[in-house]
Order: C-alpha cells, then sequence, then structure tokens
C-alpha cells in the first residue's frame, strides 16, 4: 500500500490513496453490481408498464374491488423498485467516475481513506463509517 500525503483546499489531508491496482478490484466490483442493478431496473419497468396495460386480463369483472386495491399497491411497490434501482445505478456510476478521477475510496467530508472492507459492503459510499455515525440522526 502505497502512502501519499495532499493537502486539498479545505484543510483536509488525504493520507492514503488505493493504489491504481485496488481502484481495478473496486471497478470490477461496482461494474459487476451495475450489472446486476440494470437487469432488476428492466425487469422492475417491464413489470410496471405490465401493470399499466389494459390487455384481455382486467376484462372479469368479479373480483374486480379487490384487486383493484391490491393492484395498486403493487404499483406503487414497482415504482418504489423503479426509483431505488435508478438512484443506485446512478451512485454505482458516480463511483466509477470517482475512480476514474482517482478520488474513490476517499471521504468526502474527513479526506480520510474508507476502509476497504466498508467500500466492499457498499462501494458507492463517499463517507467513511466515522462521518456517518456522527451524522446519523440520534434517537
Amino acid at each position: 500500500m502505497r502512502t501519499t500525503t495532499n493537502t486539498l483546499g479545505n484543510d483536509r489531508t488525504v493520507t492514503f490513496r488505493y493504489t491504481a491496482e485496488e481502484l481495478a478490484e473496486f471497478g470490477t466490483i461496482i461494474r459487476a453490481k451495475l450489472s446486476v442493478a440494470e437487469e432488476g431496473l428492466r425487469m422492475a419497468s417491464e413489470s410496471l408498464s405490465h401493470h399499466a396495460s389494459n390487455g384481455t386480463e382486467d376484462t372479469y369483472a368479479g373480483h374486480k374491488g379487490l384487486e383493484e386495491g391490491n393492484s395498486s399497491l403493487e404499483r406503487e411497490e414497482l415504482m418504489l423498485v423503479v426509483t431505488r434501482q435508478q438512484k443506485f445505478i446512478k451512485q454505482l456510476n458516480l463511483a466509477l467516475e470517482r475512480i476514474r478521477l482517482g478520488n474513490y475510496g476517499i471521504c468526502r467530508v474527513s479526506g480520510a481513506r474508507i476502509p476497504k472492507e466498508r467500500l466492499l459492503l457498499v462501494p458507492h459510499t463517499t463517507t467513511c463509517i466515522a462521518v456517518k455515525h456522527d451524522r446519523s440522526p440520534t434517537t
């Protein structure tokens, strides 16, 4: 592991950066997660458009009242899934951009290197765990 020190304009100091090999490893992990997320988005979007269609399966009025409520709930849940997947995909793409720029894995608040273990669990994170805990709402 290479150690470098770079002073940033806002009095934060980066003490460790990940090597090009480590960044490539993170890139591989992120691209795999991105592929799965894009497939999930595709499936949810197709399912959502299927719920919006007026095919022949909705012409029987026998149980229409109960099914309309279930259909609306399913549609809302699918819209939430689509929105979450879109946000996740955007975050993964931003993480790939940070890798390209060479500043991936550096906490945007403290300037410290985010531990590899955290990045493996949450590869799109931009903060170290200490900052995350400081910003978490107290109960």
